[in-house]
């Protein structure tokens, strides 16, 4: 059923727009000459409804969330946003009567769609069972990452450790008793689980019965959508990079990466002015802010921001969530993301791309490459706008962060490729539309 929820909301919203809309015209307006004209317009109407819909993260919202201000949120957008597309036009064609009847049908169509998605959650929860053979370290750190943001709905129902998992007597089975026992489908095996021949032979037991095997490595890939901090070092080169060993991507990602930091410069000349006003009254200083950061090759180049902090601010410091160093005007730059917006100038040069591992200081690269050997496979690609790390994982301010950010940055230097690029681009649009600031 969550699989269903998102085109039952797309396909509703499509449905409810258009069949209004042509309700209107066959039996309040008599627009029967103008019905063509207008039909473009319904469907212009919900798409911008289904991208409203889409940046509130409707349908998949956390379960926590009431559904009914995210879903009455993307229905104003939408109908303020095509109502002032209609007026910058000068093209009238969709009648109010569709615009307000479908806002009050909308909602409440959203809202349900969010239902669906959540009892589908639910029982894939239950469906996907894990139990656990691994280390002391590694159970504690899956215990940890399965509660957070996964990729697909999992619950942890038992964790053995490796020795006792291990038997020579054929009458002793602990692994199938575990499984029998806590009704699981899913079986992880640490590095250790997977060289012991007693351990694996109770998995091809079970694997043989239709329960499904994973590797460490494997389960975070396809589970948390990250690589395990245990995993990192052996992983680094069993894998291909997307801009190194796909030519056409790289171009194509380049080709892309101009073209939208072009549609972004014309943006950023438009709100130019009101940040340079704002910034005079609110947040006296430089307007532009200048920071050396690694880029790909481990190229150091010139980032640039609006500058959100006091001119006195020192760029050797890690940067908090709620730094007292930000402006009241540079708090508000944030959570729109408005201060990001000068970076399609770095775009433009090839700094960096639209989608790419988070861009670190050259001190904080220094300090990282002496405690993460391999830290440094992140700049293989140019960094980015945005990135999988950034949508996975909330604002980190410290080493440990930046070492958990790098789990995911090997996910995404893994399967790197434009579907991805397509699913991080639209996770930002849904964290500034829905979410806010950083």
């Amino acid at each position: 059923m969550r699989r269903l929820a998102r085109p039952l909301l797309y396909g509703g919203t499509v449905f409810i727009v258009v069949g209004l809309g042509r309700y209107h015209a066959q039996f309040v307006g008599h627009y029967y000459f103008h019905s063509a004209q207008r039909l473009p317009w319904n469907f212009a109407f919900a798409g911008v409804l289904c991208l409203a819909a889409y940046g509130m993260g409707l349908p998949d919202l956390d379960r926590r969330r009431s559904a009914w201000g995210p879903a009455l949120a993307a229905g104003v957008s939408g109908a303020l946003a095509i109502s002032v597309a209609q007026v910058a036009l000068g093209s009238l064609l969709l009648p109010r009567f569709v615009v307000f009847s479908s806002l009050l049908v909308a909602v409440p169509w959203f809202a349900a769609c969010v239902g669906i998605a959540d009892i589908g959650r639910s029982r894939d929860e239950d469906r996907d069972r894990v139990v656990l053979v691994a280390g002391p370290d590694e159970r504690a750190a899956l215990e940890a990452d399965i509660t957070g943001d996964l990729e697909r709905p999992a619950v942890l129902v038992a964790s053995l450790p490796v020795e006792g998992t291990r038997t020579e007597d054929p009458r002793c089975k602990p692994l199938i008793e575990a499984v029998l026992r806590h009704r699981a489908t899913v079986i992880v095996l640490d590095r250790d689980g997977t060289a012991d021949e007693t351990i694996v032979a109770q998995a091809a037991r079970l694997h043989e019965n239709g329960l499904r095997v994973r590797s460490m490595s494997t389960f975070y890939d396809e589970w948390l959508g990250k690589l395990p901090m245990s995993e990192l070092e052996r992983m680094s080169l069993m894998f291909d990079v997307g801009e190194l060993h796909r030519v056409r991507y790289g171009h194509l990602k380049r080709a892309c990466d101009v073209l939208a930091a072009t549609a972004g410069l014309l943006l950023l000349v438009a709100v130019l002015p009101f940040v340079a006003v704002g910034n005079v009254v609110a947040n006296r200083g430089p307007l532009i802010y200048r920071q050396p950061r690694v880029g790909r090759s481990s190229r150091t180049y010139e980032i640039l921001k609006f500058r959100t902090m006091t001119p006195q601010t020192a760029v050797s410091e890690w940067t908090d969530l709620d730094d007292p160093r930000v402006t009241p005007w540079g708090r508000w730059l944030r959570r729109s993301h408005l201060d990001e917006l000068p970076q399609v100038v770095n775009i433009l040069r090839g700094d960096q791309s639209v989608v790419g591992p988070r861009p670190e200081q050259p001190g904080y690269v220094a300090e990282l490459r002496e405690k993460i050997p391999y830290y440094d496979l992140r700049h293989l690609v140019r960094p980015g706008l945005t990135g999988w790390a950034q949508v996975k994982y909330p604002y980190g301010a410290s080493a440990s962060d930046a070492l958990e950010k790098l789990q995911y940055d090997f996910y995404y230097l893994r399967h790197q490729g434009f579907a991805l690029d397509l699913r991080i681009i639209g996770r930002t649009l849904r964290s500034v539309m829905g979410r806010g600031g950083r």
